[in-house]
């Protein structure tokens, strides 16, 4: 771990890499992360979309200099897309090889017992590593200097991928059938990200440390913004928060998150939007707001909204 090759790994250098990433952390997040280094287990992280799941592995990868790898879960994800394939069409090109020269290999073989040893021979070499093709688990185990292995979206795989996955996070290895174990040359910092959509094993929960990721407070995004968006006037940057906080208390099909605040702040920026006004923010909901009728609703009640971000603050 080159980065704290002169400091000593702590929380608080954690927390001041990521930063330096452009990462703001929480002190959750930089705990945990601080004991998945530490104890070399797999953290489970979980929040609503947008809250900066994904882009937590991204920033780890930059700090710790491991590549990231990264396997995105859907149904139907099966063992062959996640760890490895063979390499057919390198399979088959031998296969030819071998048959041009069957002559040359069986010569002088005394019986069929003979013969067939000849060809388990080839056929030893025809499942080899050489013809192994590494998806994302098994490159993240083969990676030298170690890697950072992102899970994302593990409750949209099915419950027998799950279950697939629970070598690979309490042992750090993995069977093929043809090869044997495969342990880690270095153990990779595992990451999996979920949205809550369905509920995950006790047996996958219970091999990971487990981190819950939920929008930010007014502080927290505030320094966000002012890492993400510098150009932003503090002002503005300010009402723009506040207005975020306030539509989080509504009752809305979807919440805007962190990445919908950035957005938001980029977008008012290019368009020179210099105070918060019903117009502009008017116009502008659909980039905080993902559901029509969340934008038609709020934009209903805006006078009102923008009306308490004016008054005094106790």
């Amino acid at each position: 771990m080159s980065l704290f090759k002169d400091a000593p790994l702590t929380i608080e250098n954690l927390q001041a890499g990521l930063e330096a990433q452009g990462y703001i952390a929480s002190d959750s997040i930089s705990l945990s992360l601080f004991l998945a280094l530490q104890l070399e287990k797999p953290i489970l992280v979980e929040g609503p979309p947008g809250v900066g799941k994904t882009e937590l592995a991204k920033a780890a990868s930059a700090l710790l200099s491991r590549p990231l790898i990264r396997l995105q879960c859907y149904e139907g994800l099966d063992e062959a897309k996640a760890l490895y394939e063979w390499k057919y069409g390198k399979q088959l090109l031998y296969t030819q090889v071998l048959k041009e020269q069957l002559g040359d290999v069986l010569r002088g073989a005394q019986g069929l017992a003979e013969s067939v040893a000849r060809l388990h021979e080839f056929g030893d070499i025809f499942y080899s590593p050489e013809f192994l093709e590494p998806r994302p688990l098994l490159a993240a185990l083969q990676a030298e200097q170690g890697a950072v292995l992102l899970i994302d979206e593990i409750d949209k795989a099915d419950q027998e991928f799950e279950a697939f996955l629970l070598e690979l996070l309490s042992d750090y290895q993995i069977s093929v059938p043809e090869l044997g174990t495969i342990k880690a040359r270095k153990r990779p910092l595992v990451l999996l990200t979920s949205n809550n959509q369905r509920e995950l094993s006790e047996a996958l929960k219970r091999r990971c440390l487990h981190l819950y990721i939920s929008y930010p407070d007014a502080a927290l995004e505030r320094r966000i913004l002012s890492s993400q968006v510098p150009e932003l006037p503090s002002t503005l940057r300010e009402n723009l928060v506040a207005f975020v906080q306030q539509l989080r208390q509504e009752d809305l099909r979807k919440a805007p998150a962190i990445s919908e605040s950035l957005d938001w702040a980029r977008t008012l920026l290019l368009l020179h939007v210099e105070a918060l006004e019903v117009e502009w923010v008017g116009k502008t909901l659909p980039v905080l707001l993902k559901h029509e009728d969340d934008v038609e609703r709020i934009r209903e009640r805006l006078p009102e909204l923008l009306k308490a971000l004016r008054s005094p603050r106790r």
